[in-house]
C-alpha cells in the first residue's frame, strides 16, 4: 500500500514549496538545531519573516485570512508543518505570541483582547508567558503569583521565572491566583500585562551555555486594570489547559523533522571523521532511526485524532520521546568525535561546537513545556488506563 495525496492538496503543497523558494530568508534556511541570540531577543530578519508569512497567508493556514492563514483544512495544516519541518523553516522565533497568546485571546477574550491577537500572530507584539514560577514549573496549580481585586484593578504581587522573551516582550499573559481559599485548581485567573507597568521588574537568568534567554519577572504591587482579565474570574486553570494545548498540539511534526535531518548530519559526521563503517556506531544510528520513524507513525495516529474532534493523549508520550530522543542524538554527535567531543570551543571544535552546544540546551527539553515526570503521569492515565496513586 502507498500513501498519497490528492491533486488539490498537492496543488497546495506545490504553492507552499514556490512561496517558501522565492520568500524564504537565507537566515531561515539550513534547519539548525537553534536559531536565535544569546540574549533571548528576536532578530530582525525574523520578524520580517513572520510579518510576510502572515501578510500572505502562511503564518498559521487554518486561520482566516485576517489571522494570517488561507481557512486550511486539517490535511493541508499537516503538509504545511511537515514542509517547513523538511525544509528547517521557522515560522517564528516567538513561540508563545504564535501558539498559545494568540489561540487563547481568540478563544477566551473579550472583543478587545481578541483585536489584539493579530498582532500576537503576526509578531508585531512580542509577549511573554508568566506560567512557572519557583515553586510552580510543571505543577502549574501550584502558582502563588496573587492578584487581590482592588476597584477597578487588580494587584499583582508575586515572581514568574524561566521565562522567555521577557526580556523583549511588551505584555505579559499572566497567570495568577485569584482566591487562595478555592482548591488549587478553582482559584487562577488570567491577566494581560503591560511590561512597563511600574512595579514589574525583570532579571535575566544565564543557562549552562553562558546565554541568557530567559528571565525571572518580579511583580510588586502592580496595578492591573479588570478588564485585562482573560475570560473568567478563576477560570483561568481552563485556559491553561488550551494553552498547552496549543504548545503541544503541533510540535511533535518539527520535533520528528528536527531528529530525522540531525540523523542525516550525525551520518554524514561519521563518515568525516573515518568512522562510517564502524558496526556499532551503525548500529546505534539505525536503531535510532527507527525509533524516529516509529514516532513520525504515531504523530500521525495522534493527528488522526485532533482532526476527528477528539484529543490526543499521544502527543504527551510524543513530547516526551522525543525530548529525550534529542538528547540522545546530541550525545551521539559528542561520541562519534572521540576525545573531541568535550572541547566547545567555537574555534577548534568539529562544527563549531553544533553538537556540544545543542545537546547542553536539550537538557532544557525534557523540564520545558511539561516535564517528563508529568508526561509519564499523563501516558499512564490517560494512554494505559492506570490508577491515580
Amino acid at each position: 500500500m502507498k500513501l498519497g495525496w490528492d491533486s488539490e492538496h498537492e496543488l497546495f503543497r506545490s504553492e507552499l514549496v514556490s512561496f517558501l523558494q522565492t520568500h524564504a530568508p537565507p537566515e531561515a534556511l539550513g534547519g539548525r538545531d537553534l536559531i536565535g541570540t544569546d540574549t533571548g531577543d528576536i532578530p530582525q530578519w525574523a520578524r520580517r519573516w513572520q510579518a510576510e508569512l502572515f501578510d500572505n497567508g502562511w503564518m498559521v493556514p487554518a486561520y482566516p485570512p485576517e489571522l494570517g492563514g488561507r481557512d486550511a483544512d486539517p490535511l493541508e495544516c499537516l503538509i504545511y508543518a511537515e514542509e517547513l519541518g523538511r525544509r528547517g523553516i521557522p515560522r517564528s522565533v516567538h513561540f508563545g505570541g504564535y501558539a498559545i497568546v494568540g489561540p487563547s485571546l481568540l478563544e477566551f477574550g473579550s472583543e478587545d483582547q481578541k483585536a489584539m491577537a493579530p498582532a500576537a500572530i503576526r509578531g508585531d507584539t512580542i509577549w511573554c508567558v508568566g506560567m512557572s514560577e519557583p515553586d510552580a514549573g510543571s505543577d502549574l496549580a501550584n502558582l502563588s503569583t496573587s492578584a487581590v481585586s482592588d476597584g477597578d484593578s487588580f494587584v499583582v504581587n508575586g515572581q514568574k521565572v524561566w521565562t522567555s522573551y521577557a526580556l523583549h516582550a511588551e505584555q505579559c499573559f499572566c497567570y495568577v491566583r485569584t482566591d487562595p481559599d478555592a482548591p488549587r485548581h478553582k482559584g487562577i485567573s488570567v491577566l494581560t500585562v503591560a511590561m512597563d507597568t511600574p512595579g514589574v521588574t525583570v532579571r535575566p537568568l544565564r543557562h549552562i551555555t553562558g546565554s541568557a534567554e530567559f528571565a525571572e519577572v518580579f511583580f510588586d504591587d502592580v496595578l492591573v486594570p479588570v478588564e485585562n482579565l482573560v475570560g473568567e474570574l478563576h477560570g483561568g486553570w481552563r485556559i491553561t489547559m488550551g494553552s498547552l494545548a496549543h504548545e503541544r498540539g503541533g510540535l511533535w511534526v518539527d520535533g520528528v523533522a528536527s531528529a530525522e535531518r540531525a540523523i542525516s548530519d550525525l551520518v554524514e559526521l561519521s563518515i568525516s571523521l573515518g568512522r562510517g563503517s564502524d558496526p556499532v556506531l551503525r548500529r546505534q544510528l539505525t536503531e535510532l532511526y527507527v525509533e524516529v520513524q516509529s514516532l513520525r507513525a504515531l504523530g500521525y495516529k495522534g493527528f488522526a485524532s485532533f482532526a476527528q474532534g477528539s484529543s490526543a493523549p499521544e502527543h504527551s508520550y510524543m513530547k516526551l520521546a522525543s525530548s529525550e530522543l534529542r538528547q540522545r542524538l546530541y550525545e551521539t554527535g559528542m561520541d562519534i568525535q572521540g576525545s573531541f567531543g568535550s572541547i566547545t570551543d567555537d574555534a577548534v571544535a568539529v562544527e563549531a561546537g553544533r553538537w556540544q552546544h545543542s545537546w547542553q540546551v536539550s537538557l532544557a527539553a525534557t523540564i520545558g513545556g511539561g516535564t517528563s515526570e508529568i508526561q509519564r503521569n499523563v501516558v499512564a492515565s490517560r494512554v494505559l488506563g492506570l490508577p491515580r496513586g
